[in-house]
Order: C-alpha cells, then sequence, then structure tokens
C-alpha cells in the first residue's frame, strides 16, 4: 500500500464529499430549519422568554448567518473523518467485495455502510428539527442514537468475519444472522424518550431531506474515492496495474 497516496485520495474524497453533503443541505435541508426555528421564536414570544423587538432578529439573523456560513465547512470536516473510515473499510474489504471496477466496488460498500451505520439507525432514531426534544434529553437522545451506530456497525464487523469462514453455499448464514440481531437490538433499544409535537409535515420533510442529503454524501464519496483509486492505484507497486 502507497501510504500517502492513500491517506491523500482518502481525505480529499472525504472533504469534497462532505462538502457536496453542505451544499446539499443547505439547499433542501434548510427550509424546514428555517421553519422549524421560526415555530421555536414563537413560542419564546408567547412564553414571555424573549421580546419580538428588532434587536432580536438583528441577533437572529447574524446567528443564522454564521450557521449557514459554516455549515459547509462543518461538512468538509465530517466528510474527512468519514473518509478515513470509508477509505480504511474499502482497503481492508475490496477483495472480498463483488467482482468489477473500484466504482462498482466503492458504491456496494457505500450502500451497506449507508445503511447499517445510518438507515437502520435513523428508522429507530429518525432525525427531528429543532422544535422537537427536550433539552434535558439531549444527552441521552445522542448516546441512544451513537449506541445504536455502534451496534450495528460492530455487527456488520462480526457477520463479515462468519461470511469469510463459512463455504459459498453458506455464507447466506451471515446476512440472515446479522437480519435476526439487528430486529432484536432494534426492538430492545429504548423509544425516543421525546413526544412530537411539531406539525407532522414539517417533521417528515425534515426527515426527508436529510435523508437525501446523506445519501447524496455516501453517494458522492463512493464515486469520487472509486474514481481516485482506479487512476491511482495506492495498492499497486505498479500504477499502472488497472483491475
Amino acid at each position: 500500500m502507497r501510504t500517502v497516496i492513500f491517506l491523500v485520495i482518502v481525505l480529499f474524497s472525504g472533504a469534497l464529499a462532505g462538502t457536496i453533503h453542505g451544499m446539499a443541505n443547505l439547499v433542501i435541508v434548510e427550509p424546514y430549519l428555517d421553519e422549524a426555528i421560526g415555530i421555536e421564536n414563537q413560542n419564546l414570544f408567547a412564553s414571555g422568554e424573549e421580546e419580538d423587538i428588532p434587536a432580536f432578529w438583528v441577533e437572529y439573523d447574524a446567528y443564522r448567518d454564521w450557521q449557514k456560513g459554516g455549515q459547509i465547512l462543518a461538512g468538509a470536516i465530517l466528510g474527512t473523518s468519514m473518509g478515513a473510515l470509508f477509505g480504511i473499510v474499502y482497503a481492508l474489504s475490496r477483495k472480498v467485495l463483488p467482482q468489477g471496477s473500484d466504482l462498482k466496488k466503492t458504491l456496494t460498500l457505500a450502500a451497506v455502510m449507508w445503511f447499517t451505520i445510518y438507515i437502520i439507525p435513523f428508522l429507530k432514531y429518525p432525525a427531528n428539527p429543532p422544535t422537537v426534544g427536550d433539552g434535558e434529553t439531549v444527552v441521552l437522545r445522542a448516546i441512544l442514537y451513537l449506541s445504536f451506530i455502534a451496534i450495528s456497525g460492530f455487527g456488520v464487523v462480526g457477520f463479515y468475519q462468519l461470511y469469510k469462514k463459512l463455504q459459498s453455499k453458506t455464507k447466506i448464514v451471515s446476512f440472515v444472522g446479522y437480519g435476526i440481531f439487528i430486529a432484536i437490538v432494534f426492538v430492545l433499544m429504548p423509544s425516543n424518550p421525546d413526544e412530537v409535537t411539531a406539525p407532522m409535515d414539517l417533521v417528515n420533510g425534515f426527515r426527508a431531506m436529510s435523508v437525501v442529503a446523506v445519501s447524496v454524501f455516501w453517494v458522492s464519496l463512493a464515486v469520487i474515492l472509486g474514481g481516485l483509486w482506479h487512476k491511482f492505484r495506492p495498492d499497486a507497486e505498479n500504477p499502472n496495474i488497472r483491475n
């Protein structure tokens, strides 16, 4: 493995995919955030915690501009870390992924990771806009969500090891085993402690667009990494070798 080329490829792929994700969030998710925060502000005015005066809106607009401006940078930073993880997993599992081009393999791996460490936890603990959730349960909700991601991720690793040891005709056992395992975990994990009180069209729209934005990230990461891997071949001593 040519380490420097490998690091450049995975970090660049993650940063670029994360930037694309940040831009997608700005376009399709932020409108729902604006609406949700608008409801939250009206609740603050109604309760007397804040006053609907020009000074409030000046401060609010400055804060939201700062949030939106940092969205792309935050996406690039998060994408870089995820790109590193994805690159390491790809390097370790490349030989057992379906035969074909690097792009086919990276898309396959991205689909697996998207499903196991994002979609499955999302189905149990779906994303909610700012108006949903008690501030006192933030830590609990974060622990539950991250725990589910870890359990699902390590579960995949465990059943992948089983997959490698089984004969070709019995490899299906590893897939069935993971399905049963994650179904049991799904049932046993505690439910989200917060009641959804925001308008459901807002909540459902926010959730749907969040899924789209994250899916854009995984597809972008797979396409960029797959293309760069095929071009620069960090795993080959002879960079002119192609598969």
